[in-house]
């Protein structure tokens, strides 16, 4: 802990050498995860603090504030003087307070090797007007923590649950605490009632009349199926700091989201909470396997009902693909696609050689697929051909979310192959209004997925910083180039068995991912280029 301290201390020392506030236009932030993305209140804005990145070897931790522009598809970075230290799994939330204010609370910093952790108490506010940030010290707050949530409720910010890791334990937490905009003052609420369960990673989501919704997270400990329909966390006033608040179970119509942990949530329009994506990790005798997920679920908060979000397509391709139809009641507003009766979800299972060349099963479930009806050749034909052509992120897990305009921008986000992590830096949208079709704003940069092997680590130990895979990079660079120059005789580098059998059963994920990130206009040519060379980069890494 005090070396961590130490480090903290040292990182803030030379944040502090910088006195004046610098901005200046960049390429899209480097992966990472676990950062805040929020929407300016007031300018087509995001702003995206914080964040991890892991290599496979090392944790690299970012107190990086990046702005991007919505209408000039750019990004920038902005540096200003005495930030709040480097972290991930803070919680951010945006007031409109004098010109906008980014508030941030706790989060955690780790080791270069990821096995100690600090986890900070710290309240933080940007003057989104100034680009000054000012560290408010207030006592009687949350203990360290991170994986908690945090929302603006009137004139408050609401902090629930997370956990705190230590050496000697893991602990989560189910308390409540109020933060005081006008008086900058914390309390611990004690609501009556029976509370959500301890857990972290959880959605919580303010209503129109001014409660808070909680659903879902995550615990170590088993908990009953009961506890996820929700809870609603009420105040009995008009939102002052002396309000008595009263915790009540919720118990929701529709489709819920199938389990999961790492998903993703919004407050959307229309009092809509949005839901996207996440994990479930199904233990095997010897190893965890993940089902990631891409899906999107609404919950309407006025109406207490879930249900699933159903891309409708682009417009053109609806009519060509009714075209010789009779026209059906398919909804063409959300309120008309959340009144269609429930669909089960459609699982779609790819395979991924692991390194130690077993398969590795990873599992898409996607609710309410039209595929679920029967239907004549003909038209599941004319229907493949149209959702082939749209384009939709990757499943993943922890994705940063902010809706602007009614618009949906996701960035980043992870998934798993084995004991791999791919961290994800592309960023999409779509209109929550129409629902019609993602749009693709910075594609996936294959270059930026670094992955270093723990044997590696562990045969050069004696070489400490500065000797992360430099000379590996040199020996794969001059490989490259001798394929590059050979091309011509060798068509492609002689693969042995093992490569071919696994190109062969796993070329269709590798060109679907290649193809969600590089958009629809994308050759299918360069698109299968990009995919076989993806597929080769992994293969030999495992390798």
């Amino acid at each position: 802990q005090e070396d961590l301290e130490a480090l903290i201390a040292e990182f803030q020392s030379l944040d502090a050498k910088k006195t004046q506030v610098i901005e200046t236009t960049c390429p899209p932030p480097s992966p990472r995860l676990n950062g805040s993305l929020s929407a300016h209140p007031e300018k087509d804005e995001l702003i995206l603090f914080g964040g991890e990145y892991f290599n496979g070897q090392k944790t690299y931790l970012y107190n990086e504030l990046y702005v991007y522009n919505i209408r000039k598809n750019s990004w920038s970075k902005v540096e200003i003087p005495n930030p709040p230290p480097r972290r991930c799994a803070h919680q951010a939330a945006v007031v409109p307070t004098a010109g906008g204010q980014l508030w941030i609370f706790g989060g955690e910093f780790a080791s270069p090797n990821g096995e100690q952790f600090y986890h900070y108490k710290d309240l933080w506010v940007l003057h989104l007007a100034t680009k000054t940030w000012e560290q408010i010290k207030a006592s009687g707050g949350p203990s360290g923590r991170s994986g908690h949530r945090m929302v603006a409720c009137k004139r408050q910010l609401i902090v629930f649950g997370g956990f705190h890791e230590s050496a000697r334990d893991y602990i989560y937490y189910n308390d409540v605490y109020a933060f005081s905009l006008d008086s900058f003052t914390w309390s611990k609420l004690t609501p009556s009632g029976i509370g959500p369960a301890p857990r972290s990673g959880c959605q919580m989501a303010t209503t129109s009349e001014g409660s808070i919704v909680i659903y879902g997270g995550y615990s170590k400990q088993r908990i009953k199926k009961d506890v996820d329909n929700g809870t609603l966390l009420k105040a009995e006033g008009a939102g002052k700091e002396e309000d008595k608040w009263a915790w009540s179970r919720l118990n929701p119509s529709g489709v819920k989201p199938t389990p999961r942990s790492g998903f993703s949530v919004v407050m959307g329009p229309n009092n809509r909470c949005l839901l996207f994506g996440g994990v479930h990790d199904e233990e095997e005798e010897e190893s965890i396997e993940g089902d990631f997920f891409n899906d999107i679920y609404f919950y309407d908060t006025g109406k207490n009902r879930w249900f699933p979000g159903q891309l409708k397509g682009p417009k053109s391709e609806k009519r060509k693909r009714r075209r010789g139809r009779q026209a059906e009641a398919v909804g063409a507003g959300g309120e008309e696609v959340e009144k269609q009766p429930p669909q089960g979800p459609v699982e779609i299972v790819r395979e991924v050689v692991a390194e130690d060349g077993t398969v590795m099963t990873i599992k898409q479930v996607i609710s309410g697929l039209a595929e679920e009806k029967e239907r004549s050749e003909s038209e599941e034909e004319e229907e493949d051909e149209a959702l082939g052509q749209q384009v939709e992120p990757c499943p993943r897990s922890n994705a940063m979310l902010a809706v602007k305009h009614g618009v949906l921008y996701m960035y980043g986000g992870m998934f798993e192959v084995g004991d791999r992590q791919f961290t994800l830096s592309d960023l999409y949208s779509i209109d929550l209004h129409k629902m019609e079709e993602w749009k693709v704003l910075v594609e996936m940069d294959p270059k930026a997925q670094e992955w270093l092997e723990e044997s590696e680590s562990d045969e050069e130990e004696d070489d400490t910083e500065g000797a992360e895979g430099g000379e590996e990079e040199e020996e794969s660079s001059e490989e490259e180039s001798e394929d590059e120059g050979g091309e011509e005789q060798h068509p492609s580098v002689q693969p042995d068995e093992k490569h071919a059998d696994y190109l062969s059963r796993t070329e269709q994920y590798w060109i679907k991912l290649a193809r969600s990130n590089m958009g629809p206009d994308a050759k299918e040519k360069k698109v299968v280029k990009v995919a076989h060379a993806m597929a080769k980069t992994f293969y030999e890494d495992s390798v």
